[in-house]
């Protein structure tokens, strides 16, 4: 399983994106499952990786919230959570995709 965190280095939120995947991966019982992560540089690397903000969460190259069109562009994402909109998901939220894309 490859498990990605694609960012770009002025996003506010990339870190505890990182972190909160960890803890989901622990959580499903795959704490031993690497997060790569993939720093998202320039507009042009942006167009051509198909970036849908930072951070975005993949698994085996799957957008595990079913990214929204890309942008193109080096801008943040928000996700839905339970206290409204956020620059990243809940850890439950990661846990409930990662079992919905993995299992």
């Amino acid at each position: 399983m490859q498990v990605s965190v694609w960012y770009f280095g002025d996003c506010p939120n990339w870190r505890l994106a990182e972190h909160r995947m960890r803890e989901a991966l622990d959580e499903i019982g795959r704490g031993d499952a690497q997060v790569q992560l993939r720093a998202v540089e320039t507009e042009a690397d942006a167009a051509a990786a198909g970036f849908a903000g930072s951070p975005t969460f993949t698994v085996d190259g799957v957008d595990l919230f079913d990214a929204p069109p890309a942008t193109g562009a080096l801008t943040c994402r928000v996700y839905p959570t339970a206290g409204g909109l956020a620059g990243v998901p809940e850890v439950r939220d990661l846990v409930a995709a990662l079992i919905e894309k993995v299992a």
